[in-house]
């Protein structure tokens, strides 16, 4: 199916060389690929070198929402679709993304849901069951909203929809794998918390992790996703706890 409305795929990335070759193939349908990468040390910069097709960008990485913002300052197409690299485009959904692109529209923005994988199993509880993420703009429609750092909340500038077909997610490679993405996103909403003059106290280092993991676990049938269920909903109330703990930090540190 020929688009006559051009896409830019934009991705940001840190240490993602396991992911970049089939995630950069998986997008080849779009017609510029550009990816913003935050010095990473483990070779995918290197690897990325190897894509004529590819528009590299190194850039210090200060929050998600500042490095998706630049990013989609980069794009110059009717279009702009921004995953990850740790996601992957079906081909059904492909066509349908080719197919509202192509067709007439008011709708600036589209939803995706996602399917979440754990060592490559798939995860349909846990709390992932009602995930969906935007991933589809009009180009010049959207921008990251700058206070909300980690997690980020695209601001729609027109009308949304949901897009039928879902995409794959494979997000975490094992429990430590897990753990670190945990931490690291801790330590940034940890940050957003500091700004907003926030503190922590025990509610925060016991009730809230109890509370997560038990909201995961038993309400959303986390238990029924074996093994990895029980991983996943623990690391999540851990990672409750981490922000929490570098909260404690920050705050500490700033009265010295």
């Amino acid at each position: 199916m020929k688009n006559s409305n051009k896409i830019s795929a934009l991705l940001i990335t840190y240490n993602e060389v396991n992911h970049i070759v089939d995630i950069i193939k998986n997008i080849s349908f779009a017609d510029e690929i550009i990816i913003v990468d935050s010095f990473s040390t483990d070779g995918t910069f290197e690897k990325l070198l190897e894509f004529k097709n590819v528009t590299t960008i190194q850039r210090e990485f200060k929050n998600f929402a500042d490095q998706r913002n630049f990013a989609l300052k980069q794009a110059t197409h009717d279009w702009v679709l921004f995953i990850d690299a740790d996601e992957r485009i079906t081909d059904k959904l492909k066509t349908e993304i080719i197919k509202k692109t192509n067709s007439p529209t008011d709708i600036v923005a589209f939803m995706v849901k996602r399917l979440y994988f754990f060592k490559k199993k798939r995860i349909r509880f846990s709390g992932f069951q009602t995930d969906t993420t935007y991933r589809l703009f009009k180009n010049g429609s959207v921008t990251y909203i700058k206070d909300k750092i980690v997690h980020e909340m695209p601001e729609i500038n027109g009308k949304s929809s949901m897009l039928k077909n879902p995409m794959l997610h494979f997000c975490f490679n094992s429990a430590v794998h897990y753990k670190e993405k945990m931490e690291h996103y801790a330590s940034l909403k940890a940050l957003e918390l500091y700004k907003k003059n926030k503190n922590a106290n025990m509610i925060h280092f016991v009730i809230r992790p109890i509370y997560k993991f038990i909201t995961n676990y038993i309400f959303r049938l986390g238990f029924l996703d074996g093994k990895e269920g029980f991983q996943i909903c623990y690391l999540s109330a851990y990672g409750v706890y981490y922000r929490y703990k570098e909260l404690k930090k920050l705050t500490a540190s700033s009265k010295i």
